[in-house]
């Protein structure tokens, strides 16, 4: 059994507050045993960054004090003369046990970030993968990590009023295809529409359905799963899918 959580996040007048703001939150998830949180993508007011470890040095102290693992977003970071849109991911000893960067940027992120090539599979209390926003779109992502052994996927994400009902139903079905639990966090403000979303999904008389749970305003939210019932059905769903041309 694992213990998984969200927060959703609103808008915050300078880096400082929203570090200052979200970390009351993570001690709040931390009180109630919480192994893994997941933050949505760009909720910083400054969403560059240039060193990890410093400007996440307080999510670094709440990682090891309570053996949590933090996803603490996405973010512009820069490499060398480019930036990527990373997620980097605080491990429960308070190091930074790695970055997945965005594999899709989506619409003028094109023109200014450099694509992500690899969808890598992360482990602390579990075996996880990061679904950087747009990347849930494609299917490939998602199969290619729980081909790796992912046993859930937690998603940063920063999503528009206008897009979280198709948003909505693309979590569903990556959830329902790939039969694995996924934890979708996205920010609420003015332009953003909130409503993160955790996917689980129960067995009805042979019938795989998705149960949803939805964030409605600065939320953190976190329940128990137990992530080994979804392996039998995992198994067979990958068994009789067929190639063909």
């Amino acid at each position: 059994m694992i213990k998984l959580g969200l927060i959703q996040t609103r808008s915050f007048s300078s880096n400082e507050q929203g570090i200052e703001k979200v970390s009351k939150i993570l001690n709040s998830l931390a009180k109630k045993e919480t192994d893994v949180v997941c933050l949505p993508e760009q909720w910083l007011k400054d969403n560059q960054i240039f060193d990890v470890s410093t400007t996440f040095s307080e999510f670094k102290k709440i990682a090891k004090n309570n053996s949590m693992t933090i996803v603490a977003g996405a973010f512009y970071l820069k490499k060398k003369n480019r930036f990527s849109i990373s997620a980097p991911i605080i491990g429960p000893s308070g190091e930074i046990i790695g970055i997945q960067n965005k594999i899709h940027p989506f619409g003028r992120e094109r023109g200014s970030i450099k694509a992500g090539t690899k969808a890598l599979v992360f482990k602390s209390a579990c075996r996880f993968g990061v679904i950087i926003c747009y990347d849930m779109i494609f299917p490939q992502v998602a199969h290619s990590l729980v081909k790796k052994g992912a046993q859930v996927l937690l998603s940063p994400s920063r999503i528009v009023r206008r897009g979280i009902l198709p948003w909505h139903i693309y979590v569903q079905t990556r959830a329902l295809e790939n039969r694995i639990p996924i934890l979708a966090a996205n920010v609420q403000n003015w332009r953003f529409g909130g409503q993160s979303v955790i996917v689980d999904l129960v067995e009805y008389k042979g019938v795989m359905v998705p149960k949803v749970v939805k964030l409605h305003g600065q939320r953190a939210y976190s329940r128990v799963f137990n992530l080994s019932k979804y392996y039998e059905s995992r198994k067979e769903r990958f068994s009789d899918a067929k190639a063909f041309s």
